[in-house]
């Protein structure tokens, strides 16, 4: 009996001990100023004693990794939605956006009916340099066969990366031909820079998908890029970029803004308020600006699109942003394991806190975009609620809004083609890449003739086929693609254009291939032609 109402209070006396442990190891940090770890290195806390009380005492065998894992789920999911507790095994992983880089063979692939496809090879990669191709399928990994129904894209990554500078022996299918290559691991980047190109003659565009450690470097390497190429006008695509390091924000925030004008500043009840100005001359402080964004631009991306409303500096296109105001911090832990821990809010210029609320619990945080569409906020200016919040004021007086992320100044609503609606699957499963990705390689002497993207976009006419060959392809999953209205297919076919330059030339073919019909960047060329 004893031992039932031990296990029964066991998790709950467990959990104690961790915020015990959390707490008096984070004063600690703030007393000492050392690194971000919340327990002192040189004695064992409670937790691990707690720990290693349970291996050597309770009566029943125990997976403590996981008994520690569930009970800082369950600690996390107290605190707001964005603080959160990274096992040892994830941390690698869940830092490599941050870094910017891994270690591994540099290719992209996908598993299409049991077989590992690759999708791309990164130039000069180890890939590339040992001989692999676009359109091979990876049978084995050091012998080990990786034809399967059940083992995921996370299991066969494990597999195929590695330490830098050891070797791996791939088995590949080419052209029915079992061919053998051994590549050397080495570091793979990981850009946040998705594409940076020139719209026409005087107008740039930069598309960021992340704020990592190379973020700024890459975005002032494509600035001299486009300046050299006659850039007077800037549209920097922030849609769906869900944020990352706070200070690549703050750097290119600096390039758009002049003297010491304050980006953004960030306070907590346990952090003091900091300030961040404006420090150096900038590389585009005159020419006109916009920004385009979207229900998922947020964190970092919602300080740099915020910090450019308030000062007057760009015009905002798109949809409202996230509503992500809050700062996190990593701490790594004594196990290896890290907390990403909220410990300040950020505020724009004006003030205002773009954090929407989270009282309501997780899940309703989580569903509030489900919810902006059942409203028609994604469809209408008019629908949207973020006007209730607290007004602000722009530097030019224009009225501005917290509480509920950035609202654009130019509305651009979402698509909301009934065709689209109904192939959604195609899209969601990996269909319909599955299909662009077979069309693609079956035809690989075609797309030689293409040297650019821009080329690609003016130049091929094989749209017709494509969709030909895709309505035969859905029909064998019961979709009928036959009888939908010609705006729809043209909507699909610029799709399927799109993703056959990505084949090609990665993200910036895709984009500028994209780009040529997106209604944000007519939108944005509109502008730019107003005096």
């Amino acid at each position: 009996m004893r031992n039932k109402k031990f296990q029964v209070w066991l998790p709950l006396a467990f959990s104690l001990i961790m915020i015990s442990g959390m707490f008096f190891g984070f004063k600690l940090h703030q007393q000492t100023g050392t690194a971000k770890s919340f327990f002192a290195t040189d004695h064992r806390s409670a937790l691990q004693e707690a720990i290693d009380l349970i291996k050597t005492r309770y009566v029943d065998s125990v997976k403590v990794d996981s008994l520690q894992d569930n009970a800082m789920q369950g600690i996390m999911s107290e605190l707001d939605p964005h603080s959160v507790y990274i096992p040892a095994s994830g941390v690698s992983e869940a830092d490599e956006d941050i870094i910017g880089n891994f270690e591994g063979i540099g290719v992209e692939f996908n598993i299409f009916s049991d077989t590992v496809n690759v999708l791309y090879v990164v130039p000069d990669g180890p890939s590339d340099k040992a001989g692999l191709q676009v359109g091979d399928k990876i049978l084995k990994v050091d012998n080990q066969p990786i034809i399967s129904k059940t083992l995921g894209s996370a299991a066969i990554k494990n597999l195929i990366r590695g330490e830098g500078g050891t070797k791996v022996k791939l088995t590949v299918l080419r052209n029915n031909t079992l061919q053998y290559f051994y590549v050397t691991r080495g570091r793979i980047p990981l850009p946040s820079l998705d594409a940076a190109y020139m719209l026409d003659s005087a107008t740039g565009y930069i598309k960021l998908n992340k704020f990592s450690e190379t973020t700024y470097q890459e975005f002032m390497q494509a600035m001299e890029s486009l300046h050299n190429k006659g850039m007077k006008n800037l549209v920097l695509d922030l849609r769906d970029n869900g944020g990352g390091l706070l200070d690549q924000a703050i750097n290119i925030a600096d390039e758009f803004l002049d003297n010491d004008k304050l980006i953004v500043y960030t306070e907590g009840n346990n952090t003091p308020k900091k300030e961040y100005h404006c420090s150096k001359e900038g590389v585009f402080e005159k020419g006109k600006l916009v920004v385009l964004v979207n229900e998922l631009t947020a964190s970092a991306s919602e300080i740099l699109s915020g910090a450019l409303q308030d000062w007057d500096r760009a015009t905002i296109i798109g949809r409202r942003t996230f509503g992500k105001g809050l700062v996190q911090e990593q701490y790594q832990l004594s196990d290896g394991s890290a907390l990403r821990l909220t410990v300040a809010r950020y505020y724009t210029p004006s003030g205002r806190s773009i954090q929407r609320p989270y009282d309501k619990g997780r899940q309703a945080y989580m569903e509030d975009l489900y919810g902006r569409y059942q409203h028609g906020d994604l469809i209408s200016a008019d629908s949207n609620h973020v006007a209730t919040g607290k007004q602000y004021k722009t530097h030019n007086g224009r009225p501005v809004y917290g509480g509920g992320g950035i609202m654009p100044d130019v509305f651009v609503g979402i698509d909301t083609s009934s065709f689209l609606r109904s192939i959604t699957q195609l899209y969601l499963d990996g269909r319909f890449n599955n299909f662009v990705y077979r069309y693609y390689t079956q035809r690989l002497p075609q797309w030689k003739q293409y040297k650019t993207p821009e080329e690609f976009a003016s130049r091929y006419a094989g749209e017709n086929d494509a969709w030909d060959q895709l309505v035969s392809f859905a029909a064998k999953d019961s979709i009928n693609l036959k009888n939908i209205s010609g705006k729809d297919r043209k909507a699909v076919e610029d799709r399927i254009k799109a993703y056959l330059a990505r084949f090609k030339w990665r993200t910036e073919g895709f984009y500028e291939v994209l780009n040529a019909n997106d209604e944000a960047v007519k939108k944005a060329k509109e502008i730019f032609a107003q005096k």
